[in-house]
């Protein structure tokens, strides 16, 4: 097969592998969290995105990986990363908390969909071998990432409890 074809699938593959974990396991668990510990553990899994500096580091990513690709991603999870790490350690201090969450949320979801964007426009999936030691970012972590965030956005447009409690006149849960 070839690498155009290879790459796809094994990216496809990464969302089917992660989407039942994820729905079976991650999300059970965060809806069962208060509101604010659920975004600081997706958080927390969000603040290791400094790792997509990797994209722009020489012998780790082939000389031919596209610029228009690797310094945008590198920057743009970066950005997200701390963001993320932002979140996470204003945890108590919350409306700097939320500011950092939906922030990061926002910056890293549109990071991961103008990558995408770049990737086919630039035609990376038939060298996908320049992501050399960097090639399980992109079919592994990507789609957990991306499924995370629409996991954060559906707790965040979630009503909370105790909203549902106030329309119904009742002002404690």
């Amino acid at each position: 097969m070839s690498p155009e074809v290879i790459f796809p699938i094994q990216l496809i593959l990464g969302y089917a592998a992660w989407l039942p974990c994820v729905m079976a396991y991650g999300l059970p668990r965060l809806e069962s969290m208060d509101r604010a510990a659920a975004q600081r553990a997706i958080a927390t899994l969000h603040s290791f995105r400094f790792f997509g500096l990797v994209f722009v580091l020489p012998g780790v990513v082939g000389a031919n990986l596209p610029g228009g690709f690797a310094q945008f991603a590198a920057y743009a999870d970066f950005a997200t990363g701390l963001l993320a790490l932002l979140a996470v350690l204003t945890f108590k201090a919350r409306r700097l908390f939320w500011f950092f969450v939906v922030a990061f949320n926002v910056v890293g979801a549109a990071d991961i969909l103008i990558d995408y964007y770049h990737a086919i426009r630039l035609g990376l999936p038939a060298m996908a071998g320049q992501f050399g030691a960097a090639y399980a970012i992109p079919v592994v972590y990507v789609p957990l990432l991306m499924i995370t965030h629409g996991v954060a956005f559906y707790l965040l447009m979630r009503p909370s409890p105790s909203a549902a409690w106030s329309l119904a006149g009742n002002t404690t849960p």
